[in-house]
């Protein structure tokens, strides 16, 4: 007869009495629904997935500029021309990403993971990639100009061609890990 959220008879019965208004409150503190991402709604400007499972979506050519990407993981997802300017993509996975001509200009992609991402003439113009770890991702030809890399771990990845944080220097050709 009654959920897990209900008051046995042992509380008192009286409507101001200040012990029932008190295990009342706690009752609908503790039995209140949490809060979760709508990880069903459609790509778009400002959408909101935190702790989404979206692996292997193709996103190709999808406008999620400002959208909160916190904790999401779209490892093996397809996201060619995708716009990810100022996207808060915070602990996201990206592992074996399609990112080719990506816009994520002014991203929060600290501490994500886009291991064997493919970046190829990504714009990352004044993202934040502190801590991100990007072991053996393509980054040809990337545009970097502004962005924050400390701690970044660009262990065998692919530089050739990038355009360098300082935004004049272009990585020569054979570039591994480092921007040579």
């Amino acid at each position: 007869m009654f959920g897990l959220c209900s008051i046995s008879d042992t509380v008192p019965r009286h409507p101001h009495s200040p012990l029932r208004r008190l295990l009342l409150a706690l009752v609908a503190t503790l039995c209140a629904a949490p809060a979760i991402a709508a990880c069903t709604d459609p790509p778009g400007p400002e959408v909101v997935w935190r702790r989404c499972l979206l692996d292997g979506r193709d996103l190709s050519g999808a406008d999620l500029s400002r959208a909160v990407m916190r904790d999401v993981s779209l490892q093996r997802s397809k996201l060619v021309g995708t716009r990810l300017v100022e996207a808060d993509a915070y602990n996201a996975r990206f592992v074996s990403a399609d990112l080719t001509q990506a816009d994520l200009s002014g991203a929060t992609l600290r501490e994500a993971d886009l291991t064997r991402a493919v970046l190829r003439d990504a714009v990352l113009k004044g993202a934040d990639l502190r801590r991100a770890r990007l072991f053996r991702a393509d980054l040809t030809r990337a545009d970097l100009t502004g962005a924050e890399l400390a701690g970044a771990d660009f262990a065998n990845a692919v530089l050739d061609g990038a355009r360098w944080t300082d935004g004049q220097r272009i990585c020569a050709a054979g570039s591994i890990g480092t921007c040579q």
